[in-house]
């Protein structure tokens, strides 16, 4: 399976249930900082950043901001 995101592009994590956005929609925008490996189920994996820090995310976690 290939990555379906590029370095660069901005995205959104989708809320996982029971989590709470803090920071209003602004903080819900990321920017592609670099592709990962696959993870063992074959599903591509991200390293994602924004103003308030950096984390890894599976590729069914996002969505192509607009």
């Amino acid at each position: 399976m290939s990555h379906k995101f590029k370095i660069g592009q901005r995205v959104r994590q989708a809320r996982r249930f029971g989590s709470v956005d803090h920071g209003g929609a602004a903080s819900s925008i990321f920017e592609v900082v670099r592709l990962m490996p696959e993870e063992r189920s074959g599903e591509p994996a991200y390293r994602i950043k924004s103003t308030a820090g950096e984390r890894a995310v599976l590729e069914g976690e996002l969505t192509l901001a607009s």
